[in-house]
């Protein structure tokens, strides 16, 4: 593993009987070095997975992103190697939902203008008030 991750997925992957090392900040020099031992990578979006470093992985079976996207793996390097690359799209829904619901219901009452405004020890509260949600369809 070589992004920071939550210890409940390194606990999952232990109880299945996987052994895991967990190596974050590699550079991507670093990664090229060690990569070779592993059967299988499972990133983030801190982790670059170049063409150079799975061309490095003799071993390696699949890259897993925790996260949505692939966009920081080489997957056309992963296919010609026969490297399975996966990740998990559905991962951070409700993170996502709740921050979309915080975003709109800042957006509704002003939030970021008004804590601009008490920044420069000014207050219209007419300027910020808003609209209330109640009653009210939001998408």
């Amino acid at each position: 593993i070589s992004d920071p991750i939550e210890q409940v997925a390194v606990d999952i992957l232990e109880n299945a009987g996987i052994h895991v090392d967990k190596k974050a900040k590699l550079s991507e020099d670093q990664l090229m070095k060690i990569i070779g031992d592993y059967d299988g990578l499972i990133v983030r979006s801190g982790t670059q997975v170049t063409a150079p470093v799975i061309d490095q992985a003799a071993k390696m079976k699949v890259i897993g992103r925790a996260g949505t996207g692939v966009d920081n793996i080489d997957c056309n390097a992963a296919t010609r190697k026969g490297v399975m690359v996966m990740n998990t799209p559905g991962g951070n829904t409700i993170s996502a939902a709740e921050h979309t619901v915080a975003m709109i219901c800042s957006l509704a009452r002003n939030v970021a203008q008004g804590d601009a405004s008490m920044k420069q020890k000014k207050w219209d509260r007419k300027k910020f008030m808003g609209v209330e949600l109640h009653g009210k369809t939001l998408g």
